[in-house]
């Protein structure tokens, strides 16, 4: 079962009226495909007039973060059900890694469900690979970042998710949190447990999360009963209408 088969999260949303904003991203090779949905990197190739807010929006992926302005701020983050709103400044220079949902299997504590902007002090190597890599382009900088998946995966602190696989394998066949259930072999209490704990999300909010995610790809009536469902729905974790997200927003 490899999620990359069934889910591509959007990347977030970068204002059509912003310049000088570069947001690149390549896939990972071999096996680990089915653990990172990308590796990404974020960065303005000029000085903006303006601070510059990135409209971050859930997906039920977790990421790991690297300032490359300042090597010492680092994190694990991932939201919730919630978009938010970042500001990152007029110049800023970001490099992460994006892993499926379920995957993260490290302290739940420690990831960042909001700006990230004071030095990493946890036990992971994260402020030594962002030195590693803050001197070299990002195609230079994916074989480092492929390193540190694997060292996390030798600690266990990644790992594939069987039952958040199945549901990201097989999102055009759930309509409900009952198919999610039927769909992984679990009762909807072991659901709960399983999913709260690997993905920090209840199964209704995992699936309006993935619905939305979705629907950017997809007609919405495909996912939702009518428009005002879907318009409801979108708004409420994106913190915009479809119309006017599409208006703003390149992705």
């Amino acid at each position: 079962m490899n999620p990359a088969e069934m889910y591509s999260p959007i990347r977030d949303g970068i204002d059509r009226s912003v310049h000088f904003v570069k947001y690149s991203e390549a896939k990972p090779c071999g096996s680990l495909a089915e653990l990172v949905h990308c590796y990404w990197e974020l960065r303005t190739v000029a000085n903006l007039p303006e601070d510059f807010r990135y409209h971050a929006v859930p997906d039920g992926c977790v990421n790991i973060l690297f300032n490359q302005t300042d090597t010492t701020i680092a994190g694990v983050t991932a939201l919730r059900t919630k978009a938010e709103v970042l500001n990152l400044g007029t110049s800023f220079h970001y490099v992460g890694v994006q892993f499926y949902p379920g995957v993260w299997q490290g302290r739940s504590e420690e990831i960042f469900d909001r700006y990230v902007g004071t030095p990493y002090s946890g036990a992971l190597p994260l402020v030594e690979v962002s030195r590693k890599i803050a001197e070299v382009g990002f195609d230079e900088k994916l074989a480092a970042l492929s390193e540190l998946v694997q060292w996390l995966l030798r600690e266990k602190l990644i790992a594939t998710n069987i039952v958040t696989a199945k549901i990201l394998s097989n999102l055009d066949r759930i309509r409900s949190v009952a198919d999610m259930a039927r769909l992984t072999e679990l009762s909807p209490r072991q659901l709960q447990r399983t999913l709260k704990r690997t993905t920090g999300l209840a199964p209704h909010d995992l699936l309006k999360v993935l619905r939305v995610q979705q629907s950017f790809r997809k007609h919405y009536l495909d996912l939702y009963s009518d428009q005002s469902h879907y318009i409801h729905s979108f708004r409420k974790v994106t913190g915009h209408t479809p119309k006017k997200y599409a208006a703003k927003f390149d992705v």
